[in-house]
This record gives C-alpha cells, sequence and structure tokens, in this order.
C-alpha cells in the first residue's frame, strides 16, 4: 500500500512534550475519505495516552479524535462523501463491522475492539493509528460523519467526543420533559451534558465542588446548583432525580450522589478516575437504584447527536489554540484552567 508523508505533532515517550513530526498515512483505498483537518479539540483521554497513563501507548503518540475537516480526495466507490464537504471523525476509524455489537450500531462495543482514531493497530499499516493533531487524516467513508452547516466548526470539534459521550447516555435512558437530571462536574464533559440535558427538555440540577462555577453552570442551562460542600448540600435533591451522569474524573462520594435518585432511577459513570471508588451497597439497594457507565456512542448515534446539536444550536464552549500552544494547553487542563475545551487551528500547522 502506497503512503504520504504528513506533518503532524505527536509524543515520542511518555516523559517527552509534544512536538512537530511527520508521519505516513494511506493513500485512499476505494472506499476511504482523505480530509484536510481544520480543527481538532483536545480531549484529557489525549493526555493519558501520550503519557501512558492507561497502559502502555505505541510511540510515537499523534493524539486527537475531535476532527473536524474538508474532504480533499474520495475512494472510486466512495457513494456518502464529496470533494469539498465538511466532515467530522471522532473517536473511531473502524471496526470488525461482523460481530453482534456492531450490526446493531453499537461499534464502540465490537468485540474484536474498535479501532480507535489514535494509538490502535492499524489494519492497513500494520502499525498504530496516528490522530488529528496533523494536516490531514484517512478514514473509511463508514466513520466519517456529516456536520451540520449551521454549527461553528471549532466550536463543534469537541461534540465529536464530549457531545456523544453525554448525548448517549441520556438518550440511552430516554431523558426528556418531565426528567429531573443531575450532571456532577463542569468541565468538558460536563458543560456538554448541561446543554444537552436542557436541550432534551429536562431540568437540570448541577453538582459542584466550585462556588465560584455556579454562575457559569446557570449561564449553561442549568436550572439549580448544588454547591456539593455547603452545610445540608445533599438534602433538596435527597430521592428526587431521575438521571444522574456523573462527569467526574477524580475520587468523590458516589453515595451520596446516589442518595438523590428516586426509586429505580439510574446514575451513569462517564467520567474514568483513576483509582476505584468504593459504593456501600445500602445506596443501591435501598431504592433499587442503578449504578452503570457509557463510553461515546456508535456511528449512527454520533450522527444523530451531531444532527440535534445543529437542531438546536449546540456547540462547546472553547478556547482556540495555535498547535505550538498545545503542551501549555495540557498543563492548563490538568490544572482545570480553560472553561471549558481547547481546540486547535490545524492552519497553524505550517
Amino acid at each position: 500500500m502506497t503512503t504520504n508523508s504528513v506533518k503532524a505533532w505527536g509524543a515520542a515517550a511518555a516523559d517527552a512534550p509534544l512536538k512537530e513530526i511527520t508521519i505516513e498515512r494511506r493513500t485512499n483505498t476505494a472506499h476511504d475519505v482523505e480530509i484536510e483537518i481544520l480543527f481538532c479539540g483536545i480531549c484529557h483521554s489525549d493526555i493519558h495516552t501520550a503519557r501512558s497513563e492507561w497502559g502502555a501507548a505505541t510511540y510515537p503518540v499523534v493524539p486527537g479524535h475531535e476532527i473536524i475537516g474538508k474532504v480533499l480526495s474520495v475512494g472510486a466507490h466512495v457513494k456518502k462523501f464529496k470533494t469539498g464537504d465538511i466532515v467530522g471523525v471522532g473517536c473511531m476509524v473502524d471496526s470488525c463491522r461482523t460481530c453482534e455489537h456492531c450490526k446493531s450500531g453499537y461499534e464502540q462495543f465490537c468485540e474484536e475492539g474498535a479501532t480507535y482514531t489514535y494509538n490502535s493497530p492499524d489494519k492497513h499499516l500494520g502499525i498504530q493509528t496516528f490522530g488529528g493533531y496533523s494536516k490531514n487524516v484517512v478514514v473509511d467513508e463508514n466513520f466519517v460523519l456529516n456536520i451540520p452547516e449551521n454549527l461553528d466548526l471549532a466550536a463543534a470539534a469537541p461534540l465529536l467526543c464530549a457531545g456523544i459521550t453525554t448525548y448517549s447516555p441520556l438518550k440511552h435512558w430516554n431523558i426528556g420533559k418531565g426528567d429531573t437530571v443531575g450532571v456532577v462536574g463542569i468541565g468538558g464533559l460536563g458543560h456538554m451534558a448541561i446543554k444537552i440535558a436542557k436541550a432534551l427538555g429536562a431540568t437540570v440540577v448541577v453538582y459542584t465542588t466550585s462556588p465560584g462555577k455556579a454562575a457559569d453552570a446557570k449561564r449553561l442551562g442549568a436550572d439549580d446548583v448544588v454547591l456539593t460542600k455547603e452545610e445540608g448540600a445533599w438534602t433538596k435533591y435527597r430521592t428526587k432525580l431521575d438521571f444522574i451522569i456523573d462527569t467526574v474524573s477524580a475520587e468523590h462520594p458516589i453515595d451520596k450522589y446516589l442518595s438523590q435518585l428516586k426509586v429505580d432511577k439510574t446514575m451513569c459513570l462517564v467520567g474514568l478516575p483513576e483509582n476505584p471508588m468504593a459504593v456501600n451497597a445500602f445506596s443501591v439497594v435501598s431504592y433499587r437504584r442503578s449504578l452503570s457507565g457509557s463510553i461515546i456512542g456508535g456511528i449512527a448515534e454520533t450522527q444523530e447527536m451531531l444532527d440535534f446539536c445543529g437542531e438546536h444550536g449546540i456547540v462547546a464552549d472553547i478556547e482556540l489554540i495555535p498547535i505550538n500552544q498545545i503542551n501549555d494547553a495540557y498543563d492548563r487542563m490538568l490544572r482545570s484552567d480553560i472553561k471549558y475545551r481547547f481546540v486547535i487551528d490545524m492552519a497553524t500547522l505550517a
């Protein structure tokens, strides 16, 4: 298979800063779409992978799975896209397509393991996949997404991960008008959960440890804010919530949040704390509550999410940066010094 050399930014080792490198991309196969990357969001997963914090990474690592771009060329048999189309690529670029989950539209649960956008075995080149911190990417048309015309392209990039990660569980548990939803944490995921839950018609209650975020939660659409460190914080909504989406990736008191649920209701984890967290059995059994989790969404559901966001004018709150500020952006993310998602302007990768 022939390849093209492409400029990118990546890490050569777990303790190395990201810098400009050259990678190889395959040329189009019959069903491929070649995409010029315009914008790429920065996800906490990018940091974890670049630094081998989720298991040993294969280096060099080129992160990035919140990709917005323009179609440069298409393979001979591509039917879904044409040159010039504005498209997106999220967390997956392939799957087995034959297992029960793939056939049901749940490629994220592929029994053979989905091919992720970066640091995943590349079926075509026999190396690892490289992500969106690069000039272009080549992706099978079945894993490329249409971007609604009315959305700001830079601010739409985080929808490809943060958007679908929060939309999928809200839809799976049929959240809508009449439901009261708790959103735990206000960050890249949390701020999207607020916007999407509100657009679905729910009453949204945000839980945060930071008094300084209360006003921002209201600006984002929250109906109420619970400051969890205040006395009596857990009283107002005890047994009152229909659903909780927990976006926090640090250790926090799961039992206290479970106490907010009504009978037969669910708390869903989408944040990924580094260490296991204890759960008291009585917090679950006393009201027949459920503690669950969710990860991204299938390709069809991701397109559904994008269309929903287009209909409701939903995008992320972002700070647009040039590629040469990526290492500083990583440090700022670890300090929570961002409201609420960094996006790289890939035109700055000359």
